[in-house]
């Protein structure tokens, strides 16, 4: 399973000696230096090397310094491992990588029905749709092992899961303001948008009845302005899940699969199609 890390601990020693600002960027811990790579829980010597005396092994056999910059870099990556043991900790399995991408995906297609599930759990109330945000998901699923750490990279926001009951014609609404613009993460219905306009808009097979009331599953970001959307305007009811955030939520989804002994693994199915982008770009 590769693993993408931030080379923080080079860009900390780099900035403490020279004084200068620097930036973030990731790379892929290949080995291709060091021999290091992204350590399990259970093989932290084989893959980041140890200490001998003064002086620092790498998992290629090089040896460096205690004090030189690659020595106080592993050093430090040494010391955090037994406080980083639990997040390495194997949660669950998935079938196959999964990417978040537009305008529908398997993963993001995942999260949404998965907040749907919770909330309507939470709530004790029928969740007919749901909204959450692309920008919401930061990393992709990866093939094989899931470890705690993947499901808190991916999902590392303090936003709590939501339910809100909306009239259709405010659905109607929130979907319209997508379709020309841009559409997020959607679960429940089904739509389609030709050059900005909403064609179409189904909730649970049937067009959207103005007059219903529909329950929403949603997150606490979205209800004021986030992302551009305002999912509490106009709303009959609002209800913040202040102590479940979205990670728990998805980790009580993933525990429950795994429980089941089932994998995790999901697909696309046509809920957003959207035609002519072009069009609505002129």
């Amino acid at each position: 399973m590769k693993k993408t890390i931030l080379t923080a601990a080079v860009a900390l020693f780099t900035i403490c000696a020279a004084g200068q600002d620097y930036k973030w960027k990731h790379v892929q811990m290949d080995g291709s230096r060091t021999g290091c790579v992204s350590p399990s829980k259970d093989n932290v010597e084989e893959a980041v090397g140890t200490f001998r005396g003064c002086r620092y092994v790498s998992p290629d056999g090089k040896t460096y310094p205690k004090r030189s910059i690659v020595g106080k870099t592993a050093a430090i990556v040494l010391d955090a491992q037994p406080a980083m043991a639990r997040v390495k900790d194997v949660i669950g399995y998935s079938t196959r990588a999964m990417e978040s991408g537009y305008p529908e995906s398997p993963l993001s297609n995942w999260f949404v029905d998965l907040l749907m599930e919770q909330v309507e759990k939470h709530a004790g109330k029928k969740v007919d749709i749901g909204i959450t945000n692309f920008g919401g998901i930061r990393i992709d699923m990866p093939q094989g092992d899931i470890i705690l750490d993947d499901m808190l990279s991916m999902f590392p926001f303090k936003n709590q899961i939501t339910y809100v009951e909306h009239k259709g014609s405010q659905i109607r609404k929130i979907l319209e303001t997508m379709a020309a613009g841009r559409f997020q993460v959607l679960g429940g219905v089904r739509v389609v948008a030709d050059g900005g306009k909403l064609v179409s808009a189904e909730i649970g097979g049937e067009p959207i009845d103005d007059d219903k009331i529909y329950g929403l599953a949603t997150i606490s970001f979205l209800l004021g302005g986030g992302d551009g959307l305002a999912l509490e305007q106009n709303a009959v009811s609002v209800t913040v899940f202040e102590d479940i955030n979205v990670i728990d939520a998805v980790l009580d989804h993933v525990n429950a699969l795994t429980a089941a002994g089932k994998p995790v693994e999901y697909q696309t199915d046509g809920r957003v199609i959207v035609k002519n982008m072009e069009r609505r770009r002129k």
